[in-house]
């Protein structure tokens, strides 16, 4: 069933700094030794396996592409990327989730790099694959959605950060949210699946009253996602913005006051808690997914498609084939620059190990479900868990005594007094990671 939450003011205090947590695992442990030929390797296997696509396109930030020319020249790249791994890649193989994300393109842009993708790559049709763009609201109309639309796009989701009164940007007004109520508006006339609204707190500018209007004025136009964030800890989408860091943050009271605030009043208005800041209103796929068991998390977010390999495009893409990770050059001139001599921007990667394929299974079940089948997980991996965590089974015995979450000899499970701190459970999980692939001897097998 759909993840019931309450706000815990005790656990909050004893474990909210340590509950933010993204995919496992972390583009920390990736390494140099990870080059582009194990990419074409991985994708050979995918396509004699004829595993379904999930497709990511990273386009350059609006602060990252003046050092790297204009976006022209970064589709002409990109264009070549293209070519270069979709000759790998079975015609059978369907596309059935494609996410853009970055700085937001002309028309002409968006024409042109949709062609160039449905030309080399087999997208499902529009009403069965998901199809998913961030896009930013300075940027957007209803002339933006009708295009969108258009090109294949189900699901979207809008940013609508604050801007600083005192710094000459203009300032949005959520108490009266024209643009975002007329793209609301627009995504439902036009039969998108989804639109998600970003709902961030934190802001040194911002106190508990201004923040308690604006996310009234979100949750009033009910848009069927809501992505709730911490200014201080962003979702990936934003790290490359500057802006995001450089005006400070709100003092830690006055954050807890808009976090209880927005999740008292999402909650109020008929939203559920999905995981990881995300809620969505309860007919919505993300809830039904969950409902139903089939939620999977990966590095776009949640999703529904968690059975497909997933090739990242683009500046700082990610991509996961089978057990194999890899992430491009996070610079667009020297991205640009290697593709320009007919060469992959591969710069770093990880294949898991089985430890660390275990953490993963069992991160994401966490994450996803709030629920952990010792047995399952123990028959899946050969490996008593008890003992496999032991070095920190004493933190885990002290969290259950907390309420944090419920230990049994069969089940880890997360009440709903700690689904908002499910991720300083998953980072306690990961504390003896090395110790674990460094001496396998450590590891009790059956």
């Amino acid at each position: 069933m759909c993840a019931a939450i309450e706000w815990n003011s005790q656990l909050i205090s004893r474990y909210g700094h340590g509950a933010g947590c993204a995919s496992y695992p972390h583009i920390s442990q990736f390494h140099r030794g990870v080059t582009s030929l194990d990419l074409l390797r991985a994708l050979r296997s995918s396509r004699r396996a004829q595993r379904p696509l999930a497709l990511a396109v990273q386009l350059p930030m609006a602060s990252s592409s003046s050092g790297g020319g204009d976006i022209s020249r970064y589709l002409d790249g990109l264009e070549r990327e293209i070519d270069l791994l979709s000759c790998h890649l079975g015609a059978q193989q369907r596309i059935e989730q494609f996410h853009l994300s970055g700085g937001t393109p002309s028309a002409a842009g968006l024409n042109r790099l949709m062609g160039h993708l449905q030309q080399r790559f087999n997208f499902q049709p529009h009403p069965l694959g998901d199809y998913s763009i961030e896009i930013e609201l300075p940027h957007a109309d209803w002339a933006t959605m009708g295009l969108l639309r258009e090109l294949g796009f189900n699901h979207v989701s809008i940013g609508v950060p604050d801007i600083n009164p005192l710094s000459g940007g203009a300032l949005l007004d959520f108490q009266s949210p024209q643009q975002v109520r007329s793209l609301i508006d627009a995504t439902r006339a036009l039969h998108f699946r989804s639109v998600n609204i970003d709902l961030g707190y934190g802001r040194a500018w911002q106190t508990p009253t201004s923040f308690a209007r604006k996310a009234a004025a979100i949750i009033e136009l009910q848009p069927s996602r809501v992505q709730l964030f911490d200014y201080a800890h962003p979702p990936r989408r934003y790290r490359g913005l500057k802006r995001f860091v450089a005006s400070g943050f709100a003092a830690q009271n006055d954050k807890l006051a808009m976090h209880r605030h927005a999740v008292e009043q999402l909650l109020g208005a008929g939203y559920s808690y999905i995981g990881l800041g995300q809620f969505a209103l309860a007919d919505d796929e993300l809830a039904s997914a969950q409902e139903d068991a089939r939620l999977q998390h990966n590095w776009q977010g949640y999703s529904r498609q968690g059975h497909c390999d997933h090739l990242g495009l683009g500046v700082a893409a990610i991509s996961q084939i089978g057990d194999l990770y890899l992430q491009n050059i996070g610079d667009v001139q020297r991205y640009q620059e290697q593709l320009a001599m007919g060469q992959l921007a591969v710069f770093h990667g990880l294949r898991c190990s089985p430890d660390e394929q275990l953490r993963r299974a069992v991160i994401e079940a966490l994450l996803c479900d709030y629920r952990l089948d010792l047995r399952a997980i123990e028959a899946r991996f050969g490996l008593r868990f008890r003992d496999y965590f032991a070095p920190v089974w004493a933190q885990l015995e002290q969290m259950a005594r907390d309420g944090l979450i419920e230990l049994s000899a069969t089940t880890l499970s997360v009440p709903p007094a700690g689904r908002l701190l499910v991720g300083a459970v998953c980072k306690l999980l990961e504390q003896n990671r090395c110790a674990q692939a460094d001496n396998p001897q450590q590891r009790s097998r059956r």
